[in-house]
């Protein structure tokens, strides 16, 4: 039996004094991800007598080496892995020196598994690359080093495996190393340590080799219990996502989470990040009894000294360092759908502790790993890493990725199928008045919406210039007056000789005009009003982006249908003339495309219908769907 078998002596401090390392392997196929790291615990921290015979056993029956235990197996705990000889899923494993604790995950190598090389990276403090030395950087070698570097990973072990099949030469090292020196550079890490080894053999693994006398740095796992990541997640703003809001009784109201950045004290005053409602630290209260502080990584509920709005998915935080708040954000994805993404298309954006709607907007580019060149795209594939436009449905708390891994870090969740279909690193905001914060409100949506004693609403009525959308919805505002509703038309027309009239007709300037219309309806809806809306708004995509403004059900969609021949005839505006004439561009059914609703809640064809009779029809809608949502 070879030593490194052997259980080490039992001298090393209690587990939970020493300091921990979170590091992943990866590398493409059958560089020795796990044989490297099932030899790295063997040397660690040995193995007791029950794993020696069942790595016996599973060697002589699955091994893929002629020496008496195949290390790869204590890993490749998957039958399909075995069988192959490959790993699929992320597996992760623990073990500890007298130094340092570890928790190592092996990442797969193939190309079709690099979400899940993604996915073990998310964690990590310090990654190892293993190139053959046989073959050199590969594709996937590249992939997996961006890969790591978009992640936050800054220290990177570049490991030369399989030393000993090209006869410990240095030469290959050197040459090795240093195409990976001048690949990396534009990466950013903090380190590149380059060791050669043979994880089969076990040189420079756990101790020095005398078969590399050239190589004059430290073993892997010197190197693994010296390395400083330099985390300073304590140091970092406070940063507290809720997680529940705990109430037992009447008598006590706490948020309970995990401090994901910095450190929170009895007394601090903090701010909910989104409401921008501020109070102070009553008590921080946690298993072990109360606590006067708390540092990141550790889970408490807090109290607070006033009765103040907090929810699931709220953010509190150090009032002088805010995290940004918005709905439009800049982000690079690593794509792990096999349907690829594409602009428009809607998600779950689960962030921290809170989940809300988003939608896709621009794909700006995706990131050629070999040239580490970014290049214009209008999709994401599989696998593929791109940087992407993003609008949730309401505003949410985050910091920058490169600023803050914990709270810059989010994952798309496909609607229909509830699978992951994207990691997410945050990038910045696409606002540009980023250092202003919401002033918390007394009086509050729901108290206007009381007062005036009617549901907020927002009804959309979208269609082709001339189709009758400005003369239905100004019908159906008077029925609605009539019936004592409080209301507020916004037509198009009518807004772009004022707030809109900077604006022109190209697509850019048409989705701008939508969005601006649909934060006016959202002002008006928060002022309680039933609010009808008068726009051409030819793009689903814009609509869709107004709709996710308002929450579920507040927002209804009407498709005035009118054919285009009909519309022409009318012509109420002389536009389609005009247009005919070469005096106005871009028209909508004429010059430009128009979209229309994939499912309204309700068609009004006004080539069958009077103006009287669809803003009856309308005005029916609002009342039962208003009604429905009273009862």
């Amino acid at each position: 039996m070879p030593d490194a078998l052997a259980p080490p002596a039992n001298d090393a401090l209690p587990l939970q004094n020493r300091s921990e390392l979170r590091f992943l392997t990866c590398g493409s196929v059958d560089d020795g991800k796990s044989t490297l790291i099932g030899r790295l615990i063997a040397d660690a921290s040995g193995l007791l007598d029950d794993q020696v015979a069942s790595l016996k056993d599973d060697s002589r029956r699955f091994g893929t080496t002629d020496d008496e235990f195949d290390f790869a197996l204590l890993l490749d705990g998957l039958e399909a892995e075995r069988e192959q000889g490959i790993t699929i899923d992320v597996a992760y494993r623990f073990f500890a020196t007298p130094r340092r604790a570890f928790v190592v995950a092996d990442t797969p190598g193939h190309r079709q598994y690099t979400r899940n090389m993604a996915t073990g990276a998310s964690n990590a403090e310090l990654a190892v690359l293993l190139v053959d030395a046989r073959k050199g950087l590969l594709e996937q070698t590249r992939r997996h080093a961006a890969i790591v570097s978009l992640l936050g990973i800054r220290h990177v072990v570049l490991a030369v495996n399989k030393i000993d099949l090209v006869d410990f030469s240095e030469a290959r090292f050197r040459e090795i190393e240093a195409a990976f020196a001048s690949f990396a550079a534009p990466l950013a890490f903090h380190s590149v340590v380059a060791i050669p080894m043979s994880a089969r053999l076990g040189d420079n693994v756990a101790n020095r080799s005398a078969r590399t006398p050239w190589y004059g740095g430290p073993a892997l796992l010197a190197h693994l219990e010296a390395v400083d990541t330099g985390l300073d997640a304590e140091e970092a703003p406070l940063r507290f996502p809720v997680q529940w809001v705990n109430r037992p009784n009447g008598d006590f109201r706490g948020f309970t989470g995990t401090v994901a950045s910095g450190r929170v004290a009895v007394g601090d005053r903090i701010v909910v990040a989104a409401s921008g409602r501020p109070s102070s630290v009553a008590r921080i209260v946690s298993f072990d009894g109360d606590l006067a502080v708390a540092v990141a990584g550790r889970s408490v509920t807090l109290t607070l000294t006033d009765e103040i709005d907090v929810i699931r998915g709220d953010v509190l935080a150090d009032p002088r360092r805010r995290p940004t708040v918005t709905r439009r954000f800049a982000a690079d994805l690593v794509w792990m759908d096999e349907t690829a993404a594409l602009a428009g298309k809607r998600f779950l954006l689960k962030i921290g502790t809170t989940t809300v709607p988003v939608t896709l907007g621009r794909i700006a580019d995706t990131l050629d790993v070999e040239s580490l060149r970014r290049a214009p795209s209008g999709e994401l594939a599989l696998n593929a890493i791109g940087r992407v436009e993003l609008e949730a449905a309401e505003p949410v708390a985050f910091d920058s990725y490169a600023e803050n891994r914990q709270t810059g870090a989010f994952i798309l969740i496909d609607r229909s199928t509830l699978r992951t279909a994207a990691a997410g690193m945050v990038v910045e905001s696409l606002d540009a008045a980023r250092d202003v914060h919401r002033h918390a409100e007394t009086v509050t949506p729901a108290l206007r919406a009381e007062i005036k004693a009617q549901l907020p609403l927002v009804v959309w009525l979208t269609g082709l210039p001339g189709s009758g959308k400005s003369t239905i919805a100004n019908i159906a505002e008077r029925k609605l007056v009539a019936l004592g509703r409080q209301t507020m038309l916004l037509d198009g027309d009518n807004l772009r000789q004022g707030l809109n009239a900077d604006l022109g007709f190209d697509e850019a300037s048409r989705a701008e005009n939508v969005r601006r219309v649909g934060e006016v309806a959202r002002l008006m809806a928060d002022a309680g009003l039933i609010t009808l809306v008068a726009l051409v708004s030819p793009f689903q995509a814009d609509r869709t982006r107004a709709a996710a403004l308002l929450p579920e059900g507040r927002f209804l969609e009407v498709f005035v249908d009118t054919p285009l021949e009909v519309c022409r005839t009318r012509d109420p505006k002389g536009l389609y003339a005009k247009a005919e004439q070469g005096k106005v561009v871009n028209l909508t059914g004429r010059d430009q495309a128009y979209e229309p609703p994939e499912d309204p809640a309700l068609v009004l064809r006004t080539a069958e219908l009077s103006p009287e009779e669809a803003a009856d029809r309308l005005v029916e809608l609002v009342l039962q769907h208003i009604g429905r949502e009273r009862a």
